[in-house]
């Protein structure tokens, strides 16, 4: 798979969270993708389960972003190193940094997603 296409696919992820677009961030998922990610309580299957997510992690904001810092990419997959920001719904500012892991399947869609950020420190901010 050329590096550009992995680029790509993991761009328009970022540009979906940062736009807060559900649709377009689920459609960046295969059907039968799978997410590993450390605020959910078993691995996320399929776009129902992406959306669910997506919209809990969203509906704790009144706005949010995340931007990739830096992407490195090595075959069908890629690791970004990522920030998020944002307002809560509390109004405080809300910064938060972490590593993704994509692995992109033959449609150009992740198949599979690994997150490694610390959930506990985002939902400090949001609480406080």
């Amino acid at each position: 798979m050329a590096p550009d296409t992995v680029e790509s696919v993991v761009k328009m992820y970022f540009a979906a969270t940062r736009a807060t677009d559900l649709e377009a961030w689920v459609a960046c998922f295969a059907e039968n993708a799978t997410s590993y990610e450390p605020a959910a309580p078993a691995p996320l299957q399929g776009r129902a389960a992406l959306r669910q997510f997506f919209l809990g992690i969203a509906g704790a904001f009144q706005r949010v972003g995340v931007t990739e810092d830096y992407v490195f990419v090595s075959g069908n997959r890629a690791a970004v190193k990522f920030t998020g920001r944002g307002i809560g719904k509390n109004g405080r500012e809300v910064v938060f940094e972490g590593i993704d892991v994509f692995e992109i399947n033959h449609q150009g869609k992740i198949q599979t997603m690994w997150g490694y950020w610390n959930p506990a420190t985002m939902m400090a901010q949001l609480q406080g």
